[in-house]
């Protein structure tokens, strides 16, 4: 999609030759009710009448409106602004042009917009048009191929804020596209295919390790999952180098399940279709590296993926079966459908060698982060306070947000066992903590942060698919370690 940010008024939009244009109406409205453009007598004879609805999403929808050059028009009240609100606002105006052939769509913000906000509003048309067409064989072209934001005054700021909501929106939809595709889409050796296909720009490295490359490393816990599955498994390590070498990288590490059955201790057949999600923390690092490709910010980032599917044959591992770690901790493996936490102590341990800033996991972990959260917060764990601050504000800052959960290490009293040195499981009880006090476990040497975003990657139901999630909340925490180097991504437009 190409995106073009004008320095605009009203009386002006509604002279421009898109398919639509929605216009986002303030509570505060009183300068545009004084406009002289044929929307003012018609929104305040609405006002006056109680036929717009001054809340978030109320809206007036028109066709082929006197004055107005756009076929369709969607008046759509946003109060004060806030991207909260803006989402709301722009979801609703959506709905009542997504029916309608729309190519070019213009928004008009009838206020000061910041960086926030911008992003906030791209990123929710973006999703909004987004569709999955990899395994139709007819599939529809994208409904929206470009968008036109204008608003009556446009910074430096906000020119930047539209490159970074340009990156991030094709992060986000890398992301949900491998999450999307089917297993048999979707191998560790396609995922690697897809991670070189991103590495390979100026900066960017990418190195793909096969089972021998793995075997010789001493991982293990990787490995034993990787047993019982046809497909060869993949330890994909992905490099961007935007500064000094001197400089310490963050490490991403996303859990890479291209399909999880549950191994022996197989999951119910209801919904294990949607097990295909279960690399969604691997997507989420792939989604980061495509918005890195085109923002080219000023520091050093590690992309570390153990791909592999958990499957259950003759070979597979077994309930009670002891593996030895990367790290050189033995793993009493009471359960092979918790194999998630397998893979990422290896690639933890792995992650030593970058002598990290800090080390990010990603992971569709556990269900009980989706009974303690649901579907709005991804959960939080860190043994650093200052890591986690900076994930939580990088998460308000996106909208891609998350909450932090305690460490406690009584919580770790049930991974005990005669017969290893740690469990692959403790109880019922606090799945989402015992989950990531086993982590925890292989990451002491640096400053580490587990996000279980097993209720956020995936949506169910009649919106069944991937959310691209946490894609905005890595690449905004990422971005606040450094400036971003300026120009313009590709398909950009700024207009004074």
């Amino acid at each position: 999609m190409n995106f073009e940010i004008q320095k605009r008024v009203l009386s002006t939009v509604i002279r421009d030759n898109s398919d639509a244009l929605i216009v986002l109406w303030p509570a505060e409205d009183a300068l545009l009710l004084a406009g002289n453009d044929p929307l003012a007598s018609l929104m305040a004879a609405a006002i006056r009448l109680g036929d717009f609805e001054r809340k978030p999403g109320g809206l007036i929808s028109l066709y082929a409106h006197p004055g107005v050059k756009a076929r369709h028009l969607v008046i759509v009240c946003c109060e004060e602004g806030t991207p909260a609100q803006l989402r709301r606002a722009l979801n609703a105006a959506w709905g009542a042009l997504k029916s309608a052939k729309i190519k070019h769509l213009g928004v008009h913000a009838a206020l000061d917009m910041n960086a926030q906000q911008l992003q906030a509003a791209v990123s929710t048309l973006g999703e909004a048009s987004y569709s999955y067409t990899h395994t139709l064989s007819k599939p529809k072209p994208r409904l929206l191929d470009k968008l036109t934001l204008s608003t009556g005054v446009v910074t430096a700021p906000l020119r930047e804020a539209m490159v970074q909501a340009q990156a991030l929106l094709a992060g986000v939809e890398v992301a949900k596209e491998w999450a999307n595709r089917p297993a048999n889409h979707a191998t560790p050796t396609l995922l690697a295919d897809a991670a070189k296909a991103i590495a390979k720009g100026t900066g960017f490295k990418c190195e793909v390790l096969g089972p021998k490359e793995v075997t010789k490393l001493g991982m293990g816990s990787f490995l034993a999952v990787a047993r019982g599955s046809a497909e060869p498994l993949r330890f994909i390590v992905m490099r961007y180098n935007g500064a000094a070498a001197s400089q310490a990288p963050v490490v991403l590490v996303g859990k890479g399940i291209t399909f999880d059955t549950g191994g022996i201790s197989i999951k119910p057949a209801g919904e294990m279709d949607e097990m295909k999600y279960d690399m969604s923390g691997a997507a989420s690092v792939l989604g980061v590296f495509a918005a890195l490709a085109q923002l080219k910010p000023r520091f050093n980032v590690v992309g570390l993926i153990p791909a592999t599917e958990n499957m259950p044959d003759g070979l597979a591992v077994k309930p009670g079966d002891v593996v030895t770690s990367m790290s050189g901790q033995t793993i009493e493996i009471l359960n092979t459908d918790a194999e998630g936490r397998l893979v990422l102590c290896d690639a933890l341990t792995y992650a030593e060698r970058f002598k990290p800033k800090a080390v990010i996991d990603i992971a569709t972990l556990t269900g009980a982060c989706v009974i303690a959260l649901g579907a709005v917060r991804s959960g939080l764990f860190s043994s650093n306070d200052e890591l986690a601050v900076a994930l939580q504000a990088a998460g308000e800052a996106s909208g891609d947000t998350c909450w932090r959960m305690p460490l406690d290490d009584e919580y770790a009293e049930g991974l005990k066992t005669r017969f290893a040195d740690v469990a692959n499981v403790a109880g019922r009880q606090a799945g989402a903590v015992t989950a990531a006090k086993f982590l925890q476990r292989f990451a002491t040497r640096f400053a580490w942060a587990h996000l279980d975003i097993a209720g956020t990657a995936w949506k169910s139901g009649a919106a069944k698919g991937a959310t691209g999630r946490p894609v905005g909340l890595l690449l905004h925490y990422l971005l606040a370690q450094s400036e971003p180097t300026t120009g313009k991504a590709k398909g950009l437009r700024s207009r004074a």
